[in-house]
């Protein structure tokens, strides 16, 4: 019996040392597979037999169980430094390139700003010059050009941006399925196997979810029958179980041209575009959101705010043909896009006042009776005035919106102010005669008067005005009275008109324009204000143009064309350091934890090695006890034959 005993020990040992050469061979086998953790024989003694001599004697080994090595939080570690060093990796890559485009010394807008008003400055030095007007007109198109080009490039890197949204989505719905399909084979094996658990699909599920975390960031809960819930967002299921609901990146706001993230649960689409975080999916869309939308915004802003303030002065002089100046570049207009679904008109929407104009987008929704805008980055309400009407519209921050009719509750119009400004910008003139260098009305002084009254420069207030360019005299019927005659029209337009020969500038005003008297003027003195045809060596107005560049037009009277600008690329470089700075950071907190991983269920070839090693020669020593066992038994049955 002692051989059979001892037999049946041996065997057991052979068995047990078998599996640890097989567990020591996976790990060496798997030392550079992603993910893997290493796994241990868990040896556990027989049950103690009593034997006939009364007492109990050992029956030999038994494995166990095949332990995973692993710790869960730093496995979590792992899949959290993934997916915070992903995102931000992802948002320095994009930020980076609109950093370099806008701060390029060549192909930048800082040149062309200035090259522009240079040739400004040139037409104000000899405004009889054609060649210096047809500069300013080159320049003009050149300005124009970079506008479209830097416009051009940052709608590249958007279409970029969201082909990488919807490629991500496509991953992340190729991983919620194979998630899906491995939970359901997790919890057969580990009903197959009286709840042990396979370990190499729970690999390959962290393996999954690894991936999953480069592209989101995920919370995890496992369920008591081994299957692993996946959550995204702010709490929505991305698998449960052996099922997957999937993301889509189709548009679901008003823009058609723009995908948001959204989860089908039960056929239902649940935008959650806000509360998408970490991985490649959360550093594109914090790029988009904080980065791409702005820079576009201020672009356009600059762009509109030119364009509107060049040609306000423009309009205010005259051209080598006598006539009024016009605009010299087409403005842009606001982009407003209606909801599908939409009930009423189209509303209209004007850009008011460059100045006052900021870097946001509006959603305008109506609930039945009231009207409301939301700042499309934050959806926070934003104050208005007026009703929406044409006499009285709705005023928010540099534009007016006036109301169609026939809404009903629900109808919303998206209203970007500025975000195509850069690429709707375009010159109008052709002529280099057109462009207004002078001064659209002029004052003269008679040189009989006889006192020592002075009358300035005039000032265009209203361009549209009719009667504008008509002769007008100004004639003192006594030291401090003076009548005002319209010689065009032969129109008395005031009598006795008070004068106050101590005030050191008396401010007049008619016909669309105001000068200031000074000094003492004689009975009898006359000066006559007039259109300025003829005015060819006449600058003014071009050096009013030229005063733009130096001039703080834009965000509230803060900022100049060039503070605008350069405040855009201190923005996006900000923005840029910081995620460059961060992602070195989040590297090597992601390096640490798979260190830590690595340390706990990686695999140590040297360990393996010395494992191997003492597996085998305990293996060689099962099988010897084996063969004694056989010889005792084979001693045992000669001697009962005899």
């Amino acid at each position: 019996m002692a051989g059979t005993s001892l037999f049946g020990i041996g065997v057991s040992a052979l068995r047990a040392f078998q599996s640890g050469l097989d567990t020591t061979g996976q790990n060496i086998a798997n030392v550079n597979t992603p993910y893997y953790s290493r796994q241990e024989a868990m040896f556990e003694q027989r049950p103690p037999q009593f034997s006939a001599a009364g007492i109990y004697v050992g029956s030999g080994v038994d494995v166990q169980d095949i332990r995973r090595v692993y710790d869960q939080f730093v496995i979590n570690q792992v899949q959290n430094g993934t997916s915070t060093f992903q995102q931000t990796d992802t948002y320095y890559s994009f930020a980076t390139q609109v950093d370099n485009l806008m701060a390029d010394e060549q192909a930048g807008l800082t040149p062309g700003l200035q090259n522009f008003f240079n040739a400004v400055q040139e037409v104000a030095n000899d405004p009889t010059s054609t060649a210096a007007r047809q500069v300013l007109l080159t320049e003009g198109q050149s300005l124009v050009s970079r506008f479209r080009y830097l416009q051009d490039r940052l709608e590249s890197i958007r279409a970029d941006a969201n082909g990488r949204i919807a490629g991500h989505v496509d991953e992340i719905n190729g991983l919620a399925d194979s998630l899906a399909r491995i939970n359901q084979d997790i919890v057969i094996a580990t009903g197959r196997a009286n709840g042990k658990t396979p370990n190499d699909l729970l690999d390959q599920r962290d393996a999954l979810l690894g991936k999953l975390s480069e592209l989101v960031s995920v919370r995890t809960v496992e369920q008591d029958d081994g299957s692993l819930n996946v959550f995204i967002g702010n709490g929505q299921a991305l698998v449960v179980g052996n099922q997957a609901n999937r993301l889509s990146a189709q548009p679901v706001g008003i823009d058609i041209n723009e995908p948001d993230i959204s989860i089908d649960i039960n056929g239902t689409l649940v935008r959650i575009t806000d509360h998408i975080t970490g991985g490649k999916l959360g550093g594109v869309l914090a790029f988009r959101g904080e980065i791409l939308d702005r820079a576009e915004n201020a672009l356009g802003r600059i762009a509109a705010g030119l364009a509107a303030d060049f040609n306000a002065q423009h309009r205010l002089g005259m051209d080598l043909n006598g006539a009024l100046g016009q605009g010299f570049f087409q403005a842009p207009a606001p982009e407003v896009i209606p909801a599908t679904g939409n009930a009423g008109t189209p509303v209209t929407v004007t850009i008011a006042d460059t100045n006052q104009l900021t870097l946001d987008d509006y959603e305008l929704r109506y609930d039945g009776a009231n009207w409301t805008f939301y700042r499309v980055s934050d959806n926070q309400v934003v104050p208005h005035t007026g009703t929406g009407t044409a006499a009285n519209p709705f005023v928010i921050n540099g534009i007016e919106v006036v109301l169609g009719g026939g809404y009903a509750a629900g109808d919303r119009f998206l209203i970007r102010p500025v975000r195509q400004a850069a690429r709707d910008i375009d010159t109008r003139l052709t002529d280099p005669r057109e462009i207004a260098a002078a001064g659209a009305v002029t004052a003269d002084t008679p040189v009989g008067n006889i006192g020592t009254g002075l009358i300035g420069a005039p000032v265009v207030l209203d361009p549209t005005n009719p009667n504008l360019l008509d002769n007008v005299s100004i004639t003192f019927t006594s030291p401090t009275t003076f009548d005002v005659y319209d010689n065009t029209t032969a129109t008395a337009i005031a009598t006795g008109v008070a004068y106050n020969p101590a005030d050191p500038a008396d401010v007049l005003a008619y016909n669309g324009w105001q000068v200031e008297l000074s000094g003492a003027p004689a009975t009898g003195d006359t000066f006559t204000v007039r259109g300025n045809a003829g005015g060819v060596g006449d600058n003014r107005n071009a050096l009013a143009l030229a005063g733009l560049q130096q001039q703080a037009l834009l965000a509230g009277s803060t900022a100049t064309y060039s503070d605008a600008y350069n405040e855009m690329i201190g923005d996006v470089g900000t923005s840029t350091r910081r995620a460059e700075i961060t992602s070195q950071a989040q590297k090597k907190l992601l390096d640490d934890a798979i260190r830590t991983r690595e340390g706990i269920s990686g695999v140590n070839l040297d360990e393996e090695a010395a494992n191997l090693l003492k597996f085998q020669q305990a293996y060689q020593a099962a099988a010897q006890v084996i063969a004694t066992a056989d010889s005792l038994f084979q001693t045992l049955i000669d001697a009962v034959r005899r």
